[in-house]
């Protein structure tokens, strides 16, 4: 059934520059990755950080970050590549431009890219991480319209005049009768940025470091989170554990986690850290001008 008023579906999610394929998936994931290295550079330098110091560490997290992305995608949904649905094949797992990042795998080996990245850099990483969260957490809606275009990751039907039109070709099955869905993608790209303002406003407010904005940032993404997941209908095996979907226990262990980090860290170390380079690896001073 077609209703009167619901966001229409794309028409298309890629265009060919003569044989060279431009993919709107791929574009969004490159538009979130700049942005959340332009404020997490404002953020590292007003921090004390040199500048072009985040795109620098940013060459380790990335391709960390999208590795990792790819392999916990895989690893949940491995039924579309190895199993019976067997939708893509085993060299579908390389073919990320069909979409397929997941974000907890991202986020984990991408933080390892990370700290290897501020490692080299002498860069201490909890305050590190701290000025970058708001950054992530905004790329991450900006990388949801990536899900639009490829008409992926959407919710249960719904008859609201902002349900999303999904062509039939892209219908799960037992819901080819419906037209409209819950659209996640823009639930959850409105989510993070009301997450990324709210931890900029009490980062102000109350000076906070050793990375108490990422814990901040993951307990507003995870609230987040776990209910989108509750709207989403793809039916993945390990996505239903105990009856509740797999991102649902993520979201809730990790929550508890970046609370129990954020409470132990404000009982230990209250404040913002004096220094934001190891000893030793501090900048070098701009010299005084000269009239």
């Amino acid at each position: 059934m077609t209703h009167l008023l619901f966001i229409p579906s794309p028409g298309e999610g890629v265009w060919h520059i003569g044989p060279i394929p431009i993919r709107a998936y791929a574009l969004c994931i490159i538009a979130g990755v700049l942005v959340a290295v332009w404020l997490g550079n404002r953020r590292w330098v007003a921090r004390g950080g040199r500048p072009g110091e985040v795109a620098d560490i940013a060459i380790w997290a990335v391709p960390f970050g999208l590795v990792g992305g790819r392999l916990y995608h895989v690893i949940t949904d491995n039924d579309l590549y190895f199993g019976k649905g067997n939708q893509y094949g085993a060299i579908g797992t390389l073919e990320i431009w069909h979409g397929g990042l997941g974000i907890w795998g991202a986020i984990a080996l991408g933080g390892v890219g990370a700290y290897i990245g501020a490692r080299r850099a002498g860069v201490v990483f909890p305050p590190f991480a701290d000025a970058l969260a708001p950054g992530i957490v905004l790329a991450q809606g900006i990388g949801r319209w990536g899900n639009y275009f490829n008409q992926e990751l959407f919710g249960r039907p719904t008859r609201l005049p902002w349900g999303l039109e999904i062509s039939p070709l892209h219908r799960p099955d037992g819901y080819e009768r419906f037209t409209t869905f819950h659209p996640t993608f823009l639930y959850e790209c409105l989510w993070d940025i009301g997450v990324c303002l709210l931890i900029v406003y009490l980062d102000r407010r109350f000076r906070l470091g050793h990375g108490r904005v990422f814990a901040l940032y993951v307990m507003g993404y995870t609230v987040g989170r776990g209910w989108i997941e509750s709207l989403r209908i793809d039916t993945i095996e390990l996505h239903n554990v105990l009856g509740f979907r797999w991102g649902v226990w993520m979201s809730i262990l990790l929550f508890v986690g970046a609370l129990a980090y954020f409470v132990y860290v404000t009982r230990t170390r209250p404040g913002r850290e004096e220094r934001v380079y190891r000893e030793g690896k501090e900048p070098d001073p701009v010299p005084a001008e000269t009239s």
